[in-house]
Formats: structure tokens, sequence, C-alpha cells
């Protein structure tokens, strides 16, 4: 500052710098504050939008507690991470599927693998399809164990206890009939072939005289002696694949059982009520053609385990005629009962001209 300015101007110039001095200390606490503000609502904002996308997504801080994984979850959203879908294992495959049976065409375009009907009368055979294939049977191996208790005479009214003994180990199937439930023999052979009771038909071949190995044993001379040569039995259910058997077999043993009232009587029962401790117990018929007005069937048992597919047997009257009809290995849930509409309606349709020249032999 020169020497010649006035006094009054150096005051004036002090003061200036003084003020701008002021404000500039002013406005630092100032500028602080606004750059905190700023930063706060970032940090909301930020808030904001995770708590939409959350939202969005389905997620919510309850579940992201109740889960522990929620940070990971929403971590492999943001990513576009998916999941892999849990692979479909398929149905094992039945014997007669792997043996390609299958495969083999027939005029009426059934679906099971082995089909025979023959004229229980004159033994005829009216249709046939791999009838000499040998296959598991399941269930049906439950009318062998009906004939031979039914034919031993034993006092139906005796009481039998269901015991661990007859729980299902081979494939796990339930039953209503718990373990420590009581049933008269008479109300188990009942189950077993109307309603296909694994647990009751394992009881009658356990109680048998002699015990289970005597009945499994007996049930294969009884099949010799019905000449059932392709035959075998290991167990009085069904449940083992190794109960195997073939259409020409089976036929023999469907002629055998319905020469006895009794199990024409059970075999075709369209339901049954047993009293087991304080309650009472429900049981229906495996196989719904039995209510059906358009059959008149004389006796007929139902089948399944994966191994042996869907089975049926059945002596029907069709047409005026008397026939046997056997259906192995058939696929799907129901086509075993519309194989044996096709043929009654087949039968039906030409009852005249189904007389074949190739007699049973069984």
């Amino acid at each position: 500052m020169s020497s010649n300015e006035s006094p009054a101007l150096k005051r004036l110039l002090q003061i200036v710098s003084i003020f701008t001095c002021a404000a500039a200390l002013v406005s630092l606490p100032a500028e602080a504050a606004q750059r905190k503000k700023v930063v706060i609502q970032k940090k909301q904002t930020t808030t904001v939008a995770v708590k939409r996308n959350a939202k969005a997504t389905g997620t919510t801080a309850k579940s992201v507690r109740a889960t522990g994984s929620g940070k990971a979850t929403l971590a492999a959203r943001r990513k576009g991470v998916v999941r892999a879908a849990a692979p479909i294992i398929p149905a094992p495959q039945s014997f007669g599927q792997l043996a390609g049976l299958h495969a083999a065409n027939d005029p009426l375009d059934l679906k099971s693998s082995v089909a025979l009907v023959i004229d229980q009368d004159t033994r005829e055979v009216l249709f046939s399809k791999n009838e000499s294939a040998v296959l598991p049977i399941a269930s049906l191996t439950k009318l062998m164990t009906g004939l031979l208790v039914n034919e031993a005479h034993l006092p139906m009214d005796e009481m039998i206890t269901i015991t661990q003994d007859d729980v299902d180990t081979e494939k796990g199937s339930r039953s209503r009939l718990t373990v420590g439930s009581s049933l008269s023999r008479g109300e188990l052979l009942h189950l077993a072939l109307m309603s296909s009771e694994n647990r009751a038909a394992h009881a009658l071949g356990r109680t048998y005289p002699g015990g289970l190995a005597t009945f499994v044993s007996l049930m294969n001379a009884k099949a010799r002696m019905l000449g059932m040569k392709d035959t075998k039995y290991v167990e009085p259910t069904g449940l083992s694949s190794n109960n195997q058997s073939s259409a020409n077999d089976l036929a023999l043993l469907v002629n055998a059982a319905y020469a006895e009232p009794t199990l024409r009587e059970l075999t075709t029962s369209t339901g049954y009520e047993v009293d087991v401790g304080r309650r009472t117990l429900q049981f229906n018929n495996t196989n719904r053609l039995v209510k059906n007005p358009n059959w008149d069937i004389g006796l007929q048992k139902t089948g399944f385990i994966n191994e042996a597919g869907q089975c049926l047997v059945m002596q029907a009257k069709i047409a005026g005629r008397k026939l046997i009809m056997v259906f192995l290995d058939s696929a799907g849930k129901l086509s075993r009962l519309g194989d044996a509409e096709r043929v009654r309606r087949w039968v039906e349709s030409s009852p005249t001209v189904m007389h074949t020249t190739k007699p049973f032999t069984g």
C-alpha cells in the first residue's frame, strides 16, 4: 500500500478483510454438514432400492433371517445364477419290457405283453400272445395261497395276530393291518383275495400247519399237481419277483380255483368290513370290473409289482361262453382292464366264429 493512501481508506480495507475471513470460517461447518447430508441421502436411497428389489423378488428381511441364506440367495439372483432342476428318475422296467415282449403286435392291440383267452368248457384257445413266457406274477400268487388255505379245511374262525414277520420288507408296501391286530382266518382270506392284502396273505402262510416254509413247499407241490410246469413260488404274497409263472400255467390255476365256491365268492366280493380293535376298516376289491353290470365275472385276481407290470386273471361268461382270461405285464394302471374290455367286445361282436383249431394243452 502506498504512503499517500488516506487513513480512512486503510481502515476500510482492514474491515473488509476481517469480514471476508469471518465468512470463510462460518462456511466451513455448513459445507461439511451439507456433504454429510448428501451421504446420508445416498445411503437411504440405496436402502430403499434394495428393499424394493427384495420385495419384487419375494425376499424379505424375515425370510432372510429365517433361512440364514438370504445374502447368498440375493447374490445368486444378482449374478443370474439358476439352480438346476432335480433329475427325473424313470420307473424301473418290467421283466417283460426288458425281454422285448412289449414290441409284439396283436390283432386286438392289447397293452399286455402276455395274453391268453381260452374256452373253459371246450379248452379251445381263442386268443394267445406270448403265452409261454415266464414272468413275475405279483399278487396273482395269492390265488394259490387262497386255494391251499381253503383246501386245508382249517378253522376259519381261529383268530390270527399280525406280527412283525408279516410286515413287507421286500417292497415296503403299506397296510392298514397294524402289528398286533387280530383277525379270523376267514377274514384274512377274504382280504387277501379281494383287496390283495399282503400282511393277510403272509399271516395265512405263516400260521399254516408246519409254518411258512412248509406252506411254500406245498404251493409248489400243488402247482406241479395241476400241471403248472413253468411256475415257482418263494413266498405267499407275490411281493417277490421270484414268484413266476406263464399264462398257460395261470389258466390251469384259474380253472382249479374256480371249482371252489368260497374262492369264487371272495374274489368277486365288491367290499368287506372288518373290526380291528376299536376301528372298523372298509376294504374294496382291487378289480373295478366286479361292479360293472356289463360283466359276469365268476373269479378274478389282480396283481402288480414293478417287475411284473399290471396283471389280471379272470373267469367270466361272455356271449354265453365261459372264458378264462390271463393278462400279464400290462403297461399302465388301467390297461389290464382295458385289455379285458377289448377281449369282451371282440368275443361279443363275433361269438359264432371264435372257434379255432388250436386246443389248449396247458
